[in-house]
């Protein structure tokens, strides 16, 4: 029985029988599309692009806010958007889509479709053993020759294993795929014809009505541990697009005194709230650039766990720079949280840029070298 216990190690084997018993209540349960993060020990899962994921420390923590800051025209900044949404759909997580804008039932027709044939992933290996190997024949020559027989370290994130999935941005996803996940809808225009207009704690009706549907959602669903789901344990994945425009009944857009200057940093505090006791993650769009005051948009930031900024280059002189022919615009990540240390690791988050080719969306270095995952 002890053999079977450690893996099949026996006395002859040269291994010990002891095994540490860990409190069942202290192992992270297996979740479909998360991983524990070898760095704080947090629950993981990806935002829908490698890339992004390897600039985050390896992805988002299960309970925190991500929060896109939009850049001029909204094109990226809905890309990222539709990124996790659709690797929620890939995974079988259950999502929440609320828009003022759009029908949420029109975002989820319009999500990436994912990449799932062996010829894309044989075409990535092939990159990546090829990258190794050139690497591999440089180091040969700068090292002596009586280091060369040494283990070598593995240095390279994007050689350990993936974490996520691509999608082809020039395909929408199937019908079928859509059919097999549950998820909820709020349309700011449906609710309010259907609700009464109310006024709460100095916050405008639709941050209510929305507080009130993610709520009524984590706790009828199980999300939140009171109830045990039905199923296996599974992710709520919370995507909220626009927040703080005018279509949202917020006037901080419009002028530097609104009427309600504290109804979206109040949103935001008692949603952090909500995703700390739940299995849940959220990714919420901002038009940060039309914010007249900026000191709602510091408190905004500090309200929330990760920050990204995009800087699209259309109608602006960069976009003509030989310097940034290859991109499309820059990547500014603001904030990384904490998670169980006293500092976090931003050593990869400097000189960021995005290009968008033909059918994908990466992040690499300016420099051209990329420091991520981006082998496409």
């Amino acid at each position: 029985m002890a053999a079977l216990a450690t893996g099949g190690a026996t006395p002859s084997d040269g291994a010990t029988s002891f095994q540490r018993k860990v409190p069942a209540s202290s192992r992270l349960a297996a979740i479909a599309g998360t991983r524990p993060s070898v760095r704080h020990g947090q629950l993981l899962l990806s935002s829908g692009l490698p890339s992004l994921d390897c600039v985050l420390g390896g992805g988002l923590a299960v309970g925190t806010l991500l929060l896109i800051e939009e850049d001029k025209y909204g094109i990226y900044s809905n890309l990222l958007f539709k990124y996790f949404l659709a690797e929620g759909i890939v995974c079988g997580h259950n999502l929440f889509v609320a828009s003022a804008k759009e029908d949420p039932a029109d975002i989820l027709k319009e999500l990436p479709a994912p990449l799932f044939d062996d010829v894309h992933k044989n075409q990535v290996d092939e990159k990546e053993t090829a990258i190794k190997s050139k690497q591999e024949s440089q180091e040969s020559m700068k090292i002596a020759w009586r280091y060369q027989n040494l283990p070598k370290m593995e240095v390279s994130p994007a050689a350990s294993a993936r974490f996520g999935h691509y999608y082809d941005v020039s395909k929408t996803v199937s019908p079928e795929l859509l059919k097999s996940i549950k998820w909820h809808r709020f349309f700011l225009p449906e609710e309010m014809s259907l609700h009464p207009e109310i006024k709460t704690c100095n916050m405008t009706c639709g941050y209510t009505r929305l507080l009130q549907s993610i709520q009524r959602i984590i706790y009828q669903e199980g999300f939140d541990g009171s109830y045990p789901q039905k199923k296996q344990k599974n992710i709520l994945r919370i995507g909220i697009q626009s927040l703080g425009s005018v279509l949202w009944g917020d006037d901080i857009c419009c002028t530097d005194n609104p009427e309600d200057i504290f109804s979206l940093t109040k949103f935001l505090y008692v949603l952090r709230g909500l995703l700390r006791m739940s299995l849940s993650a959220c990714i919420i769009t901002v038009p940060a650039h039309l914010i007249q005051n900026k000191a709602i948009m510091e408190r905004v930031t500090n309200l929330s766990d990760t920050v990204v900024g995009l800087e699209s280059f259309i109608g602006s002189e960069r976009e003509t720079n030989p310097l940034y022919k290859d991109y499309q615009g820059l990547i500014h990540v603001h904030q990384i949280p904490r998670l169980n240390s006293l500092i976090c690791d931003v050593s990869g988050t400097k000189d960021l840029a995005f290009r968008l080719k033909r059918k994908q969306f990466t992040i690499e270095t300016r420099a051209g070298s990329s420091q991520c995952d981006t082998f496409i």
